[in-house]
């Protein structure tokens, strides 16, 4: 069975080459760069991948797009920030595909170790499908694979390193809340919403989905989703704020 790896990437070029060394099994690569400024696209091609450059439009469209892109009937869907493991580099090899789909656990990495806890683990989703069978919905953020077929799930595990340090961590946080807010500008929160919601955030991954096991990066993880959920509605009251000026 032929299998096409999609990635989207913007300003990957630290991280890319990872991911790409570890995909040295399936038979094409294709990256949808979002003309990154650094030398992103250089890497991808000079580690063996097809490169398409396309004007960012959200996080569906842009896979939509590199799906469209794909040559084989298998797709492989994975983030630059992600490395396929061993074990299930493995597995593929050995697979029958009497599935339509396989669910695929992703290990999440927050400054050099496994977060098992905060909401991050198992974290299942759909990584290896038909092509036919499926495509990505939603708008900037927050998109989702629409998948119909029989699925299966497989033992080994995508890599995920998205945050080495706080900094990363924090500076995503306010990317995704500038991102839902541009979404949302026309929906103002009340304030009961802004003062309790990130309160509740926080007592949930750290308490309830075991962030104090983790220590001080449980709680830094905690800490930066309450800040998400804080900022996303804050940016919205404050654009609201300057219309009215």
């Amino acid at each position: 069975m032929g299998i096409s790896a999609v990635i989207i990437t913007l300003n990957e070029e630290r991280r890319l080459p990872r991911l790409l060394r570890s995909l040295d099994f399936v038979d094409e690569i294709v990256v949808v760069d979002a003309f990154s400024r650094d030398g992103t696209a250089e890497v991808a091609r000079s580690l063996g991948a097809r490169v398409y450059k396309r004007e960012w439009e959200g996080y569906a469209s842009q896979r939509n797009f590199a799906l469209q892109k794909a040559t084989h009937p298998w797709v492989l869907s994975l983030d630059a920030d992600e490395v396929v493991s061993p074990e299930l580099k493995a597995e593929i090899l050995s697979l029958d595909f009497s599935a339509d789909g396989y669910l695929v656990r992703r290990e999440t990495y927050f400054a050099g170790k496994p977060m098992h806890c905060c909401g991050w683990w198992p974290d299942w989703g759909i990584r290896l499908f038909k092509k036919e069978k499926a495509r990505w919905e939603g708008e900037w953020v927050h998109e989702s694979l629409v998948f119909q077929g029989r699925t299966g799930k497989l033992r080994g595990k995508v890599l995920h390193y998205p945050y080495e340090n706080s900094r990363e961590l924090f500076r995503r946080m306010e990317k995704y809340a500038e991102l839902w807010a541009e979404k949302e500008k026309h929906r103002e929160p009340s304030w009961v919403k802004v003062c309790t919601e990130p309160v509740g955030t926080f007592l949930s991954s750290y308490l309830l989905k075991g962030g104090f096991l983790a220590g001080w990066r449980g709680f830094t993880v905690s800490f930066a989703q309450a800040y998400y959920s804080f900022l996303k509605y804050l940016l919205v009251k404050e654009g609201k704020w300057t219309l009215k000026k």
